[in-house]
């Protein structure tokens, strides 16, 4: 099993109820248009696809997109530099994509245009104060100092031990990954709420919500 077969194991259970309260939540419809900044299909066949989804990455995702249904698609293109007008969609989404996209700058410009394109949003990350570092798959690992984590990352994580990385492939790893707490989530969405998604009595992973405007109004109470 590679790397990426030992991280769906593992995430498997964890996406799938994420996508139920994601349903949950917005309710979408055969005719809700979602936007899912680097997605995969897999998600979403979760769901058995609801939806108009366009699937937004660099690059084509490696596999599933050659039996897609006729409402998801896929484009190329950057989150941090969208090209849809703003309000293109009812929802945008976005799974544990945020704390791959660079510096605190980088991630204020992805969430900048997440809130931009879409009406409502649902953006998750996983929780820095959750002590096992899920992409490194080591405990406590992303609290410790950069030179300890270059030295600790090739024998003392799961990636490490599969992966085999090289120093510059560690360097690389640790450079791309910023973690966000509960106020760096706040102060990227702050038209948001901010949910925790738990384990174990601690705090997993941190969604940003935000309703449609309509969906807001249609609420007892929520409209003039």
């Amino acid at each position: 099993m590679d790397i990426h077969g030992v991280y769906d194991v593992f995430l498997r259970r964890f996406r799938r109820a994420r996508m139920r309260a994601f349903a949950e939540v917005f309710r979408p419809t055969p005719s809700t248009t979602i936007l899912d900044v680097g997605g995969t299909p897999y998600n979403w066949k979760l769901l058995g696809t609801p939806g108009i989804v366009t699937l937004m990455n660099l690059e084509l995702p490696r596999e599933g997109v050659d039996d897609l249904p006729p409402n998801l698609t896929c484009v190329i293109g950057s989150g941090e530099r969208i090209d849809f007008e703003s309000g293109s969609f009812d929802v945008a989404f976005s799974n544990s994509v945020i704390e791959h996209v660079g510096d605190w700058q980088a991630q204020q410009d992805f969430a900048a245009e997440l809130r931009r394109v879409g009406r409502g949003l649902w953006v998750q990350t996983p929780a820095r104060s959750f002590p096992v570092e899920p992409h490194l798959m080591g405990l406590f690992i992303h609290w410790l100092p950069r030179s300890w984590q270059r030295r600790l990352v090739r024998w003392a994580t799961g990636w490490g031990w599969l992966a085999r990385p090289s120093p510059e492939r560690v360097e690389a790893m640790l450079d791309e990954l910023r973690l966000l707490d509960h106020a760096g989530m706040q102060q990227l969405f702050p038209d948001c709420e901010i949910r925790r998604e738990r384990f174990l009595g601690l705090t997993k992973a941190y969604v940003a919500v935000r309703q449609p405007p309509a969906a807001v109004a249609s609420r007892p109470g929520g409209g003039a």
